[in-house]
């Protein structure tokens, strides 16, 4: 059997332009049939965070709206439902005054900056956003 080409993507930003972009990559790459995995550290774990706690552009997330795109609540259950994993960054959840109960069920686990530099050195694409 073959292995999956691997896709890894790192949200450092909770702007809501990058993590937008950032989700629509992974959820790309995951319908592209590549093993697809999320990291979310700074301030990206904010998009993770239960309660949305990341999004403050509300001109933007107007728009888009307005255009019929997903929210980021959306593209987190698409991301989910195409088997994205979402790991929150262990290295930084402490110093953001966060601890594992502060997270979206959604997250599948926890890992740090070792983590997700093996991710990324067997796969094919890396993306830090």
């Amino acid at each position: 059997m073959t292995e999956k080409e691997k896709f890894i993507v790192v949200l450092f930003s909770h702007d809501l332009d990058r993590a937008w972009s950032a989700l629509g990559l992974a959820i790309t790459a995951a319908s592209m049939g590549m093993e697809t995995t999320m990291v979310f550290t700074f301030w990206g774990l904010n998009i993770i965070k239960k309660n949305d706690g990341g999004m403050k552009d509300k001109g933007l997330m107007r728009k888009m709206k307005e255009a019929n795109l997903p929210s980021i609540d959306e593209l987190i259950a698409m991301a989910k439902a195409m088997g994205v994993k979402f790991i929150v960054c262990t290295s930084t959840w402490g110093l953001m005054g966060l601890d594992e109960n502060s997270f979206r069920s959604e997250v599948d686990g926890v890992g740090g900056t070792a983590y997700w530099l093996a991710e990324a050195s067997k796969s094919k694409l890396a993306f830090f956003i």
